[in-house]
């Protein structure tokens, strides 16, 4: 009797698989028509789908099951934990960076070891074997795809400058539920070389934005001009701000006292604890994209830009206009 060799299954085997299964095959079926056993179909789609309503991608499942192979003699911990490699290897095909893909596993699994993991870990499994094919289609997943990480330099000085600072932990929960407005993100988006800049500010409810012209990245500069274009507002909408740990807002104090809105500070190297903001400076890149100097952007431009994206309907808002929402706070109070 001649024993039948051990294959692992195929890419061509598991897109076989995903159409069948989007068929409503039985496991039972698609082992027939593979001329597999059952329970290899079984573990290979079990593995694969852990959720309810979860769908079988063969790409993700035999680049999972690839890595795995290719990684057993050295193993971290993303290769050991097959859930784990699946989650991040899934949240980079959706363009998620390695910051948001471990916050997002924070959030969801808070008390399992095995679902927590660092960015900076997640970086490290990626460039461990550069040159290697899977790990080529890893960096190019990466928003910046250097096929080489450049060693962080080390800055002289330790420790936050901005003093006073009051942390997003402190913040009310009743903030991040967006039931209230007037609660706004910050952020700068820089320019050429490092040396221009403008400011961004967005309402977290209604997706309202501010952009702001700025001469200098200095923090009295900043917080004359933000304070400058926040006292604009109605009353109504200045009730707080989150900010990241950015320099140029040392004088945080100074903004409190001129408009009366809260400061807070999301913790360092954690863009999503401000991702309204950070997806709305991405929109605007699309207009004014990396390279620009915005020294040579004037006042009418910004406002231009800024007309756009508040007269654009979003999803998010059930196709509302951010203009729109603002104006619809507006009357609640009227």
């Amino acid at each position: 009797m001649e024993l039948k060799k051990h294959r692992r299954l195929t890419l061509k085997e598991r897109v076989i698989i995903q159409t069948l299964l989007k068929e409503k095959k039985t496991k039972s079926y698609i082992a027939n028509r593979l001329d597999r056993s059952r329970s290899t179909i079984g573990r290979e789609v079990n593995k694969f789908v852990t959720e309810p309503g979860e769908k079988y991608d063969a790409d993700l499942a035999h680049w999972c099951a690839k890595s795995d192979y290719l990684n057993k003699r050295n193993l971290d911990k993303i290769s050991t934990y097959s859930l784990l490699r699946y989650f991040v290897y899934k949240g980079l095909l959706l363009n998620w960076t390695p910051e948001q893909i471990s916050g997002r596993l924070k959030k969801l699994y808070p008390n399992d070891p095995i679902m927590s993991i660092s960015h900076e870990a997640i970086y490290r499994h990626i460039y461990t074997r550069p040159q290697a094919r899977l790990n080529k289609k890893l960096i190019k997943l990466l928003v910046r795809k250097k096929t080489r990480r450049r060693t962080s330099k080390k800055r002289r000085g330790g420790g936050s400058k901005i003093i006073n600072q009051v942390s997003i932990d402190n913040r009310p929960g009743h903030i991040e539920l967006r039931n209230e407005v007037g609660h706004w993100e910050g952020d700068l988006v820089i320019g050429k070389n490092h040396k221009s800049a403008i400011g961004t500010i967005v309402e977290r409810k209604t997706r309202f934005t501010l952009i702001i012209k700025l001469e200098s990245k200095k923090a009295d500069e900043v917080a004359n001009e933000f304070s400058k274009i926040l006292n604009k507002l109605n009353p109504i909408y200045k009730k707080s701000m989150t900010y990241d740990n950015g320099i140029e807002m040392a004088r945080h104090e100074k903004i409190t006292k001129k408009t009366g809105m809260k400061i807070y500070f999301a913790h360092p190297y954690s863009s999503w604890e401000r991702g309204t903001n950070e997806n709305t400076n991405g929109l605007i890149r699309r207009y004014l994209p990396k390279g620009t100097n915005f020294n040579e952007i004037d006042l009418k431009q910004l406002q231009i830009i800024q007309e756009k994206l508040n007269n654009r309907p979003r999803k998010i808002i059930g196709y509302k206009t951010p203009k729109e929402m603002m104006d619809i706070e507006l009357k609640f109070v009227a």
